[in-house]
């Protein structure tokens, strides 16, 4: 029978080579290499931290404050390598959510789906 944590190392080496992760990698790189791109990369992560941490604390979020993420936002969405970045990443969290969703299974079938109404 096979360790379940050799099975978990598999996984991650098998994200690690997978097609989603290298393309991910290099967008990230263009992006790190580039002072402005990382800059506003940078503001735009720090911002969506910040607005979750108030979220997460039950704090209000203010219309400047929703303003200014809306503005950063729309810059980095028309930054053409922070764009093929966020891309990346999203294709990357489908292939996990998917793989998270496999793994689950066993749990799903004991406790049943609480998304489904019985």
């Amino acid at each position: 029978m096979p360790n379940i944590y050799d099975s978990a190392y598999e996984l991650e080496k098998a994200i690690r080579e997978s097609e989603e992760f290298k393309n991910l990698k290099t967008a990230y790189e263009t992006v790190m290499n580039d002072p402005t791109a990382k800059q506003m990369f940078e503001n735009f992560r720090d911002t969506q931290m910040e607005l979750q941490e108030k979220q997460m604390q039950g704090l209000e979020i203010t219309e400047e404050e929703v303003e200014k993420a809306r503005t950063i936002v729309e810059a980095v969405q028309e930054h053409q390598d922070i764009a093929k970045l966020m891309e990346e990443e999203q294709r990357l969290n489908l292939v996990i959510n998917d793989i998270s969703r496999i793994i689950t299974k066993p749990l799903e079938e004991l406790y049943g789906n609480p998304e489904e109404t019985n």
